[in-house]
């Protein structure tokens, strides 16, 4: 690996880094354990590592934008992570943004302006 693709995939995760939130959030509309939200990601794109999300869902939890719920049932307990009121209105807010920053980084990336 040289130097050059060791920064590009720092700058990558870095980029990635930002958008989880997003995606997670996005996706919470009806209640998720973490490996099924781990899947539904990666079939839409996505690669989320375990060692990424977890934390991320309880961090979105402490924050409120989470609710969780634990279930036993078959195998194991799974916790159940659904978003909370106070996450949809933090997800459509970020949305906006998301499209936002989509339009702005087009325009400087290809150069056209108010598109």
């Amino acid at each position: 690996m040289t130097e050059l693709d060791v920064q590009v995939d720092n700058l990558r995760l870095e980029l990635r880094r930002g958008i989880v939130v997003l995606a997670v959030l996005s996706q919470m509309d009806t209640a998720r354990y973490g490996y099924d939200l781990i899947r539904r990601l990666a079939e839409r794109g996505l690669d989320v590592e375990e060692g990424t999300l977890y934390p991320l869902l309880r961090r979105l939890e402490k924050q409120g934008l989470l609710e969780s719920e634990w279930e036993v049932g078959e195998a194991r307990p799974r916790k159940y992570y659904r978003i909370s009121p106070l996450g949809r209105k933090a997800l459509a807010v970020l949305t906006e943004e998301w499209n936002d920053i989509v339009v702005v980084m087009h325009n400087i990336i290809y150069g056209e302006k108010n598109v």
